[in-house]
Parts: C-alpha cells; structure tokens; sequence
C-alpha cells in the first residue's frame, strides 16, 4: 500500500512539473471580438418600460453639450401593436397633452412621432415586449425636459424628466 502511494504520488509530480498555466478565454455565443468604444464623456443611461405603463425612472441626468447613450427596453411581455413603449424626448416648453393627441392622430405608420418629430429632440423606436433599442445624441441646453412614450394613452402614466446640467469649467 505505501509503495504504490509513493508511485502515485511521483507519477503526479511528473506529469504536473513543467507545465505553464494556460489563459483561459470565455467563449460567448453570438458574440463579436470587436469591441465598442464609447467616448469618455459619454453619459450612458438605461431605461425600460413595463406592461403596467410605467418607466422604472422618473428621472435622468446629463451634462449639456455631452453625447448620451440611452438605451430603451420593454421589459413587458406583451406585443407592440398592444402594449407598445418607445422613449420620447421632447424639446423644452412642449405641450404634452397636445403632443400625445397628435401622436394618436399620427398613428403607426410614424411610430406615433407626429410632425416629423418637430418638437422631439430624440426618440426610439417603438417597442414591444422583450425588445430593445438603443440611441445616441448630444445633451441639449442646460434645462429640464420632459420624456414621454408617445403609444396612445400612455404618456398620462409613462412619463419622467431628463435634467441637464451645466458643463463644469
């Protein structure tokens, strides 16, 4: 028994001796090697919408003049043409209560963004459930504005502010 315990023990002892730790990768699927950059002064922001109507922020903040990476997910389960959810930023002073019947009046075939998007300063598509969207703009004028989902009869519940800020000096 002891001897074939000093052979085991010398027979890991040479096949371990020597060998060089190896860099394990992950592997993930679907996946790409490239890498996004985003710039440094990015203010990345995440925002989703559920099948109750409601965003899970009432408010975001940015600096003015800095690009923002906002990124939209409908978190719901419930498909767009019922339950769809977009983000809509809308320029300072808007009306929202107007600017919600005319994108009922717009309708579908303009993803419920009236005038040509006039009065918004960015907006994602509209989603439904499971999706997402990303988008990225620059940060308007020190301010406070309002973001909305522009569905009909959402934008009562579905509603918050984007504070923009000074930049520092």
């Amino acid at each position: 028994m002891k001897s074939w315990f000093i052979l085991m023990l010398a027979a890991v002892t040479c096949f371990s001796c020597g060998e060089t730790p190896q860099k394990k990768e992950s592997l993930k699927i679907g996946g790409t090697s490239a890498k996004e950059v985003t710039q440094s002064n990015t203010t990345v922001l995440a925002l989703s919408g559920n099948d109750a109507m409601q965003f899970d922020k009432k408010t975001l903040e940015a600096t003015a003049g800095q690009p923002i990476k906002l990124t939209f997910r409908h978190v719901g389960k419930i498909e767009k043409r019922i339950m769809g959810h977009n983000f809509v930023l809308l320029k300072e002073g808007t009306n929202i209560v107007a600017f919600a019947n005319q994108a009922a009046a717009a309708g579908a075939p303009t993803d419920w963004i009236p005038n040509e998007g006039a009065e918004v300063i960015a907006h994602t598509k509209m989603l439904g459930g499971g999706q997402s969207d990303m988008i990225t703009f620059d940060a308007p004028e020190p301010g406070v504005y309002d973001f909305i989902c522009s569905f009909p009869g959402h934008s009562s519940m579905m509603r918050g502010q984007l504070i923009v800020r000074e930049a520092a000096q």
